[in-house]
């Protein structure tokens, strides 16, 4: 291999592992990061629209891969149709695809949320199940998903890590980790107990509206000093707006 093959391969392996590799915010640190967020949006949820946690469950398994917004326009038109296990399994799967063929994978999602409202109605009596392992148990549902309705529906202090949120951790410091489950990790473990139920909602929105992917609004970030990513987009700090 030549010396430049080489230096070119040291680059990309760097960059792959440059996420998890942020000096870790302090304690103090972290307080002071969910206090400005906090103080920004005292009371942050979900930007899906539900009325039930039943609703917020079909709406969170449509939501893999495709936007807040679009699932929305979607379960708009559903929901006053069909928004209960009964009438969901009642519309079987080439009625529910018509609601939801905007969205991205519907062929497959369609089956799950089908499938899902079969087996509440056949293990738990048409109710949605309160623990992380019975939610997991249903089609389409994985640890986010649970996670999710978990913490929004139930009041659970839990954290699902979407690419948003483990964007935010690793480029702060706040809780960096190679995959979803380190970061889960990390952050339950950092995050003051007072914070832990709405961090979820702070990280996610801080994610898509300000810590974006491919140009981070560093000017317009509230806590851009505390921040660890190196690679902060220039601009004059803007002071932030409530």
């Amino acid at each position: 291999m030549s010396r430049a093959t080489t230096k070119k391969a040291a680059r990309k392996t760097a960059a792959k592992h440059k996420q998890g590799s942020a000096k870790r915010l302090s304690p103090r640190e972290i307080e002071e990061l969910f206090s400005r967020l906090a103080e920004l949006n005292p009371a942050p949820t979900t930007e899906l629209e539900y009325r039930t946690p039943y609703e917020l469950l079909v709406a969170v398994t449509l939501s893999a891969q495709a936007t807040d917004v679009g699932v929305n326009k979607a379960t708009r038109k559903l929901f006053p149709v069909a928004h209960t296990p009964a009438q969901i399994a009642a519309l079987g799967v080439d009625g529910l695809k018509p609601y939801i063929a905007t969205i991205g994978l519907f062929n497959t999602k369609a089956a799950n949320v089908v499938a899902m409202a079969q087996q509440l109605l056949e293990k738990h009596g048409g109710e949605v199940p309160r623990t992380r392992a019975e939610l997991e148990a249903l089609p389409g549902v994985g640890r986010k998903t649970a996670n999710v309705v978990l913490n929004t529906a139930f009041g659970e202090p839990t954290i699902a890590v979407d690419t948003h949120i483990f964007r935010v951790a690793n480029r702060t410091g706040l809780a960096p980790g190679k995959d979803v489950r380190a970061v889960e990790a990390g952050l339950e473990k950092v995050i003051p107990r007072h914070y832990l139920q709405d961090a979820h909602h702070w990280l996610i929105l801080h994610g898509r509206y300000v810590c974006k992917a491919r140009k981070p609004d560093c000017p317009h970030c509230a806590i851009r000093d505390l921040c660890r990513f190196p690679d902060k987009t220039p601009g004059e700090p803007v002071p932030a707006v409530r």
